[in-house]
């Protein structure tokens, strides 16, 4: 084996990109350049009858707007190509054959129907059907058929699988780099099919096979891979290959309850399950990328879903993340998920962002309701307001006051409104069609003077002023508001309140 490091994502394209899978993806692209190593993606597509159109685009357009794109993929780098298994198939027969010769496997020709009448019979007895040492050789197979008749049938085009021969009585001592070592005993394993009369290998054989052949030094899963340890680790035995070091990574777990996240928990919560948007006769399922966050945040939150690099550091850029990640602080345990702990993170990056760059993403937003607006104003606008969103979308409900005047006031705001109040705000509009340099610092020094001198109070003054130009007592500095929407509109805006409340 290559003694650089090769790590490799190989999901099916079965449906969208899970964010489970996603944080599979991000950790094994982490271990890879912190070592500076190999992150390749095989796209493991020899379940035809399950594959999705479409699928294998999806994961891969989810990876490079997460900034996690792999070295070597399909029509990328093909260094150990293809990388598409069902264009790899001509390959997996030999070992396969090579499997039978050694005896490491050998041919059942059990059909369906015998197979699903020998389940019900151990279900009826409360048992369950495991096919193995105890019953291999009293079933249809090449272990007690002759060679001869072996030959006979496949030629005759009799269907049959190829299963690995499953050693007896043997205590396999496994180890697992996040797990630690690890027991399994040979006689409570099945003879996994590995081979099928198709000509197509199962998930078990092509998986070796290829991780072999494409020189990969760690296999970094998720932990419901960890039984398939024993059969992984006993394949690479029989073909006398070295295997690769084994890290199951915890499950992510549902925010309420126990037990795995599910697009389920996502609908019922209101939270994305997946990197983008998927769509099918069923309807649309919102992506991460289309509900508004930053990639960069989703890569932050995911990092920290059973891992932690031991200090109390919770934003981490992709190279901080590259430069610290280990997988000895990867945790056993399954890592709750968070969906306000994901906006919290979605709001630290928004901060960061320029208010430029988050100018030119809510312009279109704007655009849509049909809103024009000077570009040097609506990034003023911006940085009054941003503090307050987790999402540019959030933008219009922190900001639509500067942009149409309100039609309706808060109703326990409204409560603020006092008998003298209309008088006041008459002689408030008297104060501000005076004044001439209509900037915020000047407005605000103005009006305060106004009040000490008449010694009004600034509760009577400055609430129903707000409520009067923002419809409730919300949003940035009063006197930033009046400056941006100008006199007119903000004496508009009085007179409105004044005939209204």
């Amino acid at each position: 084996m290559s003694k650089q490091i090769r790590v490799r994502f190989a999901p099916s394209p079965t449906g969208p990109l899970h964010i489970g899978g996603v944080r599979t993806a991000l950790f094994n692209y982490l271990f890879a350049k912190k070592n500076n190593g190999v992150f390749y993606l095989r796209v493991e597509d020899t379940d035809q009858n399950r594959f999705v159109y479409g699928a294998e685009e999806y994961i891969m357009e989810a990876l490079n707007w997460l900034g996690i794109a792999p070295d070597e993929t399909v029509g990328k780098n093909e260094k150990f190509g293809p990388y598409r298994q069902s264009e790899r198939k001509h390959l997996y027969k030999q070992y396969a054959d090579q499997l039978i010769a050694s005896g490491w496997a050998y041919y059942a020709f059990d059909s369906a129907e015998e197979l699903d009448i020998l389940r019900k019979q151990y279900e009826s007895v409360g048992k369950t059907f495991i096919y193995n040492w105890s019953n291999r050789e009293k079933r249809n197979t090449s272990l007690v058929i002759s060679k001869e008749e072996v030959a006979k049938r496949i030629a005759n085009g009799d269907d049959y699988v190829i299963r690995f021969k499953t050693p007896v009585n043997e205590t396999l001592h496994l180890h697992d780099s996040i797990r630690g070592d690890i027991q399994f005993a040979t006689n409570l394993l099945d003879d996994k099919v590995l081979f099928k009369s198709d000509g197509m290998p199962t998930y078990h054989l092509a998986n070796i096979v290829d991780d072999h052949l494409m020189e990969t030094s760690h296999v970094i899963r998720g932990e419901e891979w960890l039984p398939s340890m024993p059969l992984h680790c006993l394949l690479y035995k029989a073909f006398g290959w070295e295997a690769p070091q084994f890290a199951h990574l915890p499950l992510i777990l549902k925010p309420i309850g126990n037990g795995k996240l599910s697009k389920r928990d996502g609908d019922k919560m209101g939270f994305p399950v997946f990197p983008l948007q998927w769509e099918t006769e069923e309807g649309v399922s919102p992506g991460y990328r289309e509900k508004g966050f930053f990639p960069e945040a989703v890569i932050n939150f995911l990092a920290l879903l059973g891992w932690n690099d031991g200090t109390e550091q919770e934003l981490f850029s992709l190279e901080e993340l590259v430069e610290k990640f280990d997988l000895n602080r990867v945790h056993k345990a399954g890592a709750k998920f968070d969906p306000e702990k994901n906006k919290w993170f979605n709001h630290q990056y928004l901060q960061k962002q320029s208010d430029d760059d988050l100018a030119k993403d809510f312009a279109p937003i704007l655009y849509k309701k049909g809103i024009a607006i000077d570009y040097t104003t609506l990034v003023r606008i911006v940085s009054l307001i941003k503090e307050r969103a987790n999402f540019v979308s959030d933008f219009w409900e922190l900001s639509d006051y500067f942009f149409v005047a309100p039609i309706s006031y808060d109703e326990k705001a409204s409560k603020n409104w006092k008998e003298d109040t209309p008088q006041l705000m008459r002689n408030l509009i008297g104060i501000l069609n005076a004044i001439d340099d209509f900037t915020s610092g000047n407005i605000e020094i103005i009006i305060k003077d106004w009040m000490t001198q008449n010694e009004i109070g600034m509760g009577k003054v400055m609430q129903p002023f707000r409520l009067s130009l923002v419809g409730a007592l919300k949003g940035p500095h009063l006197y930033e508001i009046v400056e941006m929407i100008g006199k007119e509109e903000t004496v508009k805006r009085l007179e409105k309140a004044i005939a209204t409340l």
